[in-house]
């Protein structure tokens, strides 16, 4: 069952002073899924060791399935890579499986999480892998990536985004025999296991389980930033490549302060970031997109040049976003004052927060920000 989200003619109705006039609200019923992922999160990589244990008695075993022996609850242990597998305690294999018993949470490095744990020998020593439930895995994204005291609608709205984009980077990663997503949020989603779930994250992930974003029946790449300084971009004014449902869309989140921000470099700091153009004599935007985000930077030096193109302006620098404006100043430094928070493609999390505050639902939200996309229950592949 697919709920088309056509929304574009909806939020063109939006006014200055009357912006709810016009808006449609929907009753949805949407069947409930019945598929069951298991993700698999990657919480180490390539480390020297890893610390695990159990909240609970664990079950060890090794990857044939066999039963190794037991790990007490509430105690800790050092996984550390050896000559043709992994060192666990008193046990040596080509890799362990912790399993702990009655519903009780494994430790990693330094958190709790969900679900059961897998450590296996990379090239570089060991990697642990969390192997979670999707919906589980989602209680604790959703804190990570919003306040879990945001209004529902955006929660839930936060919840479908980040589940869609689990999904489509798992079926990317199919290759890799290992993991299908890391922890962090400069590739993936912020994860910190159990310490931010809260009954606000588990009332946005079951009302919406097993619901993901399609477009064409095809999982979309359905990123999200933190704030966009009052429009979203279009993907290939950022990325270089045109995806039809990330669209560049008026955004509703210009009062946020920290979307609002000011960065000073010196001449020797910037020269640090961008080596080889000497000590730099000057910044000058070259290209722009419709919106004014900066799609072309040349850095002018006293040894060389060079030119920053899309995320590279952004990542280079260590900017908040790329729409911005460059000043330099008597003493050779630079200021640089810009609006947003992140690559601004998708949906705006402080613009979903405003518009969530405003009485829009979470169908509305996600047809604004990802356009001509459809709501549609999980398949497994």
């Amino acid at each position: 069952m697919k709920l088309q989200l056509l929304l574009g003619s909806l939020f063109s109705q939006i006014k200055v002073r009357h912006w709810w006039i016009g808006i449609l609200f929907w009753i949805v019923l949407v069947a409930p899924a019945q598929a069951s992922v298991i993700l698999r999160v990657a919480i180490e990589r390539g480390v020297n060791q890893v610390k695990v244990g159990s909240s609970t008695t664990a079950i060890v075993k090794d990857g044939s399935g066999r039963t190794l022996g037991q790990l007490p609850s509430m105690s800790s242990y050092y996984a550390q890579a050896i000559p043709g597998g992994v060192a666990l305690d008193r046990w040596r294999s080509g890799l362990f499986w912790i399993e702990p018993t009655a519903k009780g949470f494994v430790y990693i490095g330094d958190r709790w999480y969900r679900g059961r744990t897998l450590v296996v020998p990379t090239d570089k020593g060991v990697t642990a892998v969390n192997w979670v439930d999707i919906e589980e895995y989602l209680y604790s994204v959703i804190g990570g990536e919003m306040d879990a005291n945001w209004p529902q609608e955006a929660l839930q709205a936060q919840a479908i985004a980040a589940r869609t984009y689990a999904l489509y980077e798992r079926e990317k990663q199919r290759s890799n025999p290992i993991y299908d997503v890391g922890d962090t949020p400069d590739r993936w989603q912020i994860y910190k296991g159990v310490i931010s779930e809260s009954g606000g994250t588990y009332k946005a992930v079951d009302a919406t389980a097993g619901l993901v974003l399609t477009y064409k029946n095809q999982i979309i790449l359905s990123v999200f930033h933190a704030c966009s300084g009052g429009h979203t971009e279009n993907v290939e004014d950022v990325w270089g490549n045109t995806l039809p449902y990330l669209r560049a869309v008026q955004d509703f989140d210009q009062n946020i302060s920290e979307c609002n921000w000011v960065k000073t470099f010196s001449s020797a700091q910037i020269s640090a970031m961008i080596p080889g153009v000497g000590n730099v004599k000057d910044m000058l935007p070259q290209a722009f997109s419709p919106f004014r985000s900066v799609k072309t930077l040349k850095i002018v030096g006293d040894k060389g040049t060079k030119v920053l193109q899309g995320e590279q302006v952004r990542t280079a620098l260590k900017l908040k976003s790329t729409r911005f404006n460059v000043s330099k100043q008597t003493d050779g430094s630079f200021v640089v004052q810009g609006l947003g928070y992140g690559h601004g493609l998708g949906m705006s999390q402080w613009g979903a927060y405003n518009l969530a505050r405003r009485g829009v639902n979470h169908l509305q939200i996600l047809g604004h920000y990802y356009q001509g996309v459809a709501l549609t229950p999980i398949r497994v592949k």
